[in-house]
């Protein structure tokens, strides 16, 4: 006697999956977003053309008076604003500017001159220890090396990249979450972490604006193409910037 096959019963699943093609692997059924288009060569040439000619020599908003307080504000700015960093730097830096002032200032009276910072704590012992290892081995200089500059106490490759960029003039990106959001945003990146978006950015911006480039992407940023409202009404990049949403005058 034949056997009877058994009852295929309909099952619960939703039409998008109805209308998948035989063969198709399920993991592969929900299509990832697609990646926003990235400007041209001669766009980007454009966009640094226009922020040179807005402001030819842009600068860091973080007030210091040599390498070594620049070193110590980057330190003092994470996950702070550059205000907050230099109400409370103006009075330390005029006691303790070199690296042996700071360790005569020591960690404790430190802590009082920067308790209006977050973290204030975790970034007073860096100081104190970055300052020590450049006394050390440093003969109380900064060292103009991305390595060594990297091996310090609180010090990573965004602070590394500042201090190359202002103390010592090297064409490096430092990017900060303004940088990040705004070189996705306009089409210069998909970098999905700021490495990926630093080696992007020192492919694609040309060589002539490189040394300022980060500056006039933070400032932009900071000032213009804001987190949660970019004001693209008075943007003057607008015309060539991919952001899809662009926020209309007021």
């Amino acid at each position: 006697m034949a056997k009877v096959p058994p009852v295929v019963r309909p099952t619960s699943i939703g039409s998008s999956a109805v209308k998948r093609k035989a063969g198709k692997p399920a993991a592969i059924a929900a299509s990832k977003p697609r990646k926003a288009r990235l400007l041209s060569e001669a766009e980007i040439r454009e966009v640094f053309r226009r922020f040179h000619a807005e402001n030819p020599e842009p600068k860091g908003e973080l007030e210091s008076v040599n390498p070594f307080t620049l070193l110590v504000a980057v330190v003092l700015s994470a996950q702070a604003t550059d205000a907050g960093v230099n109400k409370a730097t103006r009075a330390l830096f005029k006691v303790a500017d070199t690296p042996q002032k700071m360790l005569a200032l020591g960690e404790d009276k430190l802590r009082d001159y920067v308790k209006t910072i977050g973290l204030y704590r975790a970034k007073a012992k860096n100081v104190i220890g970055l300052s020590k290892r450049l006394v050390d081995e440093y003969g109380g200089r900064v060292p103009h090396d991305r390595d060594a500059l990297e091996s310090l106490p609180g010090v990573g490759r965004k602070t590394a990249n500042v201090v190359l960029n202002i103390a010592f003039h090297e064409p490096t990106i430092a990017v900060d979450t303004h940088v990040f959001r705004v070189a996705n945003r306009i089409g210069l990146s998909n970098g999905t972490t700021p490495l990926a978006v630093e080696e992007d950015l020192l492919r694609v911006i040309p060589h002539q604006y490189l040394l300022h480039a980060h500056h006039w992407l933070i400032l932009h940023g900071r000032y213009v193409c804001k987190a949660r409202k970019p004001e693209c009404w008075r943007c003057l990049i607008a015309d060539i910037c991919r952001f899809p949403d662009k926020t209309p005058a007021p």
